[in-house]
């Protein structure tokens, strides 16, 4: 008997590729076949080791459309971009379902974020599912947000407002709600107009990146109840949903969204390379060389970095990051520097992205081939800082080893945008937070982590302004010499010795199950 086949669709960027190459290899564990459907310009990021595995097939849809002009353009050229993409995949969608011989997909696994596509396969009558790359939190706090008609200016200054239905320690303050607006200029951009004779667009656009949510027995409320979350019009017409996460990080704020919603949720995650728990369980170094392609550029290799933590006494380096996509501004890259300087007992690896700092969406979404060198920008870097510092850091400029330093004995603390990829990959390795969110569910993750598993620090009290050296000296010094602080993270990261989580590892059997029952 021939395996059902499923689709799985990511969106561009890494902290979206990787959870669903990871999906892609538990669907294909549980007699499924997996295809995993991408853009071309992506193909580099794919390893050879994915590309190999007997029950995932790869497939491109070509993609001509080429990067914008290095110079700065109008505020909308980046738009048009975006928007000519959603089309052309959504006419290549159209036309792979109409020749591909064989039986459809048993359902299409959607990133929230290609949520647009969700028509293209109704057309073909193919169920679809929803997947949140982030976790349960942000999508909670949204959802009680709403729910309770709160807004920026119902809470003042030094005020705190409970959410009915959540934890007591995420009551919301009035710099929970004043956030900074940063990324994407104008807000995400908008969906291709319907295809001929396909039904219309679910919603006016995207949610914001990796916006969250569960599943549950009851209805949530009126429809378009003033600033409800657009998550919740986006999944209508799907028939399922997964979540990148378990029960051991959030099992409260799963529960509070499975009362809210009336589909089939499941709790999967968190999706990291099998070689990442097991590392996890032995207490032994992850190699980034043997788990992902990398095909970006960078100043060191992978035994240089070794190398270089290996001198430095266990538990005593901060290591910074703030991931391919976002990062703070130009004027905020100096205190960051002058900070380091200053915190002159603080031994650090800072990585450093191209074109950090600069305005505008990344590379990623507009089609430019990631290490390619339309991906080269003018961005911020602290030039003679390594003299000032000497061996006390290390700054990787590009490419860096993150899985072998988050796991390597002498990282203590990690200086974070709080990606929930990125959160989940040091709390499993025991390593505590300082959090400085960008856009996003970033502002929620870092609450998590802050709060609820009260394993990191936050940046400063109002992140709705720049952070200043002051902020970041003051976070450093809190953060590394916290005993109690490294005590609880190392607790936390206990939890996942025994490998990928058992409630994740029922969920999964159970999509499983149904997904079978509705094919039957």
């Amino acid at each position: 008997m021939s395996r059902r086949e499923i689709w799985v669709v990511p969106f561009f960027g890494q902290g979206h590729l990787f959870p669903c190459m990871e999906l892609c290899k538990h669907i294909a564990s549980r007699d499924f076949q997996s295809t995993f459907i991408i853009s071309s310009n992506l193909s580099t990021s794919i390893p050879s080791s994915f590309r190999q595995h007997p029950h995932i097939q790869v497939f491109e849809i070509p993609s001509s459309i080429s990067p914008p002009p290095p110079q700065p353009a109008s505020a909308s050229d980046p738009m048009h971009q975006h928007r000519k993409h959603h089309e052309q995949m959504a006419l290549a969608l159209q036309n792979l379902l109409s020749t591909r011989p064989g039986p459809k997909p048993v359902c299409a696994i959607l990133d929230i974020m290609m949520g647009w596509s969700t028509e293209v396969f109704a057309k073909f009558h193919i169920p679809t599912v929803a997947f949140f790359t982030s976790g349960a939190c942000s999508a909670a706090i949204e959802c009680a947000t709403w729910k309770s008609h709160i807004e920026v200016d119902s809470i003042k200054p030094g005020e705190t407002r409970l959410l009915p239905g959540l934890p007591e320690d995420m009551a919301l303050s009035y710099s929970d709600l004043k956030q900074r607006p940063h990324g994407l200029p104008g807000g995400p951009p908008p969906p291709p107009p319907p295809l001929s004779g396909g039904p219309p667009p679910l919603s006016g656009g995207p949610p914001p990146p990796q916006q969250p949510f569960i599943g549950g027995p009851k209805k949530m409320g009126p429809p378009k109840l003033g600033n409800q979350p657009i998550w919740v019009e986006e999944v209508e017409g799907v028939i399922a949903l997964l979540i990148n996460t378990c029960d051991d990080l959030e099992s409260p704020f799963i529960r509070y969204l499975s009362d809210q919603i009336g589909k089939p949720v499941w709790g999967v995650g968190p999706l990291l390379p099998e070689q990442y728990w097991k590392s996890a369980a032995a207490g032994s170094l992850l190699h980034d060389r043997e788990l992902r392609t990398n095909n970006r550029k960078s100043n060191v290799t992978e035994d240089e970095v070794i190398q270089w933590l290996d001198s430095k006494p266990r538990g005593s380096v901060l290591y910074i990051s703030f991931g391919t996509e976002v990062g703070p501004t130009m004027e905020e890259y100096p205190h960051l520097a002058d900070a380091l300087l200053e915190s002159s007992s603080t031994t650090f690896i800072w990585v450093i992205q191209p074109g950090s700092g600069r305005s505008g969406p990344p590379r990623a979404f507009l089609g430019g081939k990631p290490g390619s060198e339309e991906e080269e920008e003018v961005g911020y870097f602290p030039h003679g800082l390594d003299s000032k510092v000497g061996n006390r850091g290390l700054i990787i400029r590009g490419w860096a080893p993150q899985l072998l330093i988050l796991s390597h004995p002498s990282t203590a603390g990690f200086l974070s945008h709080c990606g929930w990829n990125s959160t989940v990959e040091a709390i499993g390795r025991g390593v505590p937070i300082l959090a400085w969110p960008i856009r996003g569910d970033q502002y929620y993750d870092a609450k998590l982590v802050v709060c609820h598993l009260k394993v990191g620090y936050m940046i400063s009290d109002d992140l709705s302004q720049m952070v200043q050296k002051e902020d970041i000296v003051k976070g450093i010094e809190k953060l590394m010499g916290d005993e109690g602080m490294k005590n609880r993270a190392q607790a936390l990261s206990t939890k996942f010795l025994q490998g990928f989580p058992t409630s994740s590892v029922t969920a999964l059997d159970a999509f499983r199950d149904f997904i079978n029952h509705k094919a039957a």
